[in-house]
Protein backbone atom coordinates (compact mmCIF):
# COMPACT_ATOMS: atom_id res chain seq x y z
CA UNK A 1 0.00 0.00 0.00
CA UNK A 2 1.37 3.42 -0.83
CA UNK A 3 1.39 6.40 1.49
CA UNK A 4 0.62 9.96 0.52
CA UNK A 5 3.28 12.60 1.25
CA UNK A 6 2.60 16.30 0.80
CA UNK A 7 5.41 18.76 0.12
CA UNK A 8 5.39 22.44 -0.69
CA UNK A 9 7.52 23.85 -3.49
CA UNK A 10 7.66 27.36 -4.84
CA UNK A 11 6.16 28.24 -8.22
CA UNK A 12 9.53 28.27 -10.00
CA UNK A 13 10.45 24.77 -8.82
CA UNK A 14 6.99 23.47 -9.68
CA UNK A 15 7.30 24.89 -13.20
CA UNK A 16 10.71 23.21 -13.60
CA UNK A 17 9.31 19.91 -12.34
CA UNK A 18 6.39 20.09 -14.77
CA UNK A 19 8.71 20.92 -17.66
CA UNK A 20 11.05 18.05 -16.80
CA UNK A 21 8.15 15.62 -16.40
CA UNK A 22 6.75 16.60 -19.80
CA UNK A 23 10.18 16.24 -21.42
CA UNK A 24 10.62 12.77 -19.93
CA UNK A 25 7.04 11.71 -20.61
CA UNK A 26 6.25 11.17 -16.95
CA UNK A 27 4.55 12.94 -14.06
CA UNK A 28 5.76 15.30 -11.37
CA UNK A 29 4.80 12.66 -8.80
CA UNK A 30 6.95 10.05 -10.57
CA UNK A 31 9.93 12.45 -10.67
CA UNK A 32 9.64 13.21 -6.97
CA UNK A 33 9.18 9.53 -6.12
CA UNK A 34 12.35 8.65 -8.04
CA UNK A 35 14.23 11.48 -6.32
CA UNK A 36 13.12 10.11 -2.94
CA UNK A 37 14.29 6.60 -3.89
CA UNK A 38 17.63 8.01 -5.02
CA UNK A 39 17.96 9.93 -1.75
CA UNK A 40 17.72 6.77 0.35
CA UNK A 41 19.69 4.47 -1.96
CA UNK A 42 22.96 3.12 -0.63
CA UNK A 43 25.64 5.66 -1.66
CA UNK A 44 28.11 2.86 -2.33
CA UNK A 45 26.07 1.88 -5.40
CA UNK A 46 26.85 5.18 -7.07
CA UNK A 47 30.58 4.55 -7.07
CA UNK A 48 30.21 0.81 -7.76
CA UNK A 49 29.30 1.34 -11.40
CA UNK A 50 32.35 3.55 -11.94
CA UNK A 51 34.59 0.95 -10.31
CA UNK A 52 33.06 -1.79 -12.48
CA UNK A 53 33.51 0.23 -15.68
CA UNK A 54 37.13 0.96 -14.78
CA UNK A 55 37.78 -2.72 -14.05
CA UNK A 56 36.27 -3.80 -17.36
CA UNK A 57 38.28 -1.19 -19.27
CA UNK A 58 41.49 -2.20 -17.50
CA UNK A 59 40.92 -5.92 -18.14
CA UNK A 60 39.67 -5.74 -21.74
CA UNK A 61 43.02 -6.62 -23.29
CA UNK A 62 43.50 -9.60 -20.97
CA UNK A 63 40.00 -10.82 -21.79
CA UNK A 64 40.63 -10.48 -25.52
CA UNK A 65 43.86 -12.51 -25.22
CA UNK A 66 42.25 -15.18 -23.06
CA UNK A 67 39.16 -15.51 -25.26
CA UNK A 68 40.17 -14.51 -28.81
CA UNK A 69 37.07 -16.10 -30.35
CA UNK A 70 34.87 -13.81 -28.26
CA UNK A 71 36.60 -10.58 -29.25
CA UNK A 72 34.03 -8.20 -30.78
CA UNK A 73 34.30 -7.53 -34.52
CA UNK A 74 33.24 -3.88 -34.22
CA UNK A 75 35.33 -1.49 -32.12
CA UNK A 76 34.83 2.13 -31.14
CA UNK A 77 37.42 4.91 -31.41
CA UNK A 78 39.01 3.73 -28.14
CA UNK A 79 39.40 0.22 -29.50
CA UNK A 80 36.62 -1.27 -27.38
CA UNK A 81 33.49 -3.15 -28.40
CA UNK A 82 30.98 -0.87 -30.03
Amino acid sequence: MSKSVTIRVDDDLHALLKQRAETEGTTVTALITQAARDAVRDPRLKSASAVFREFVADQADAFDKAFPDDTPDRLDAGGRAA
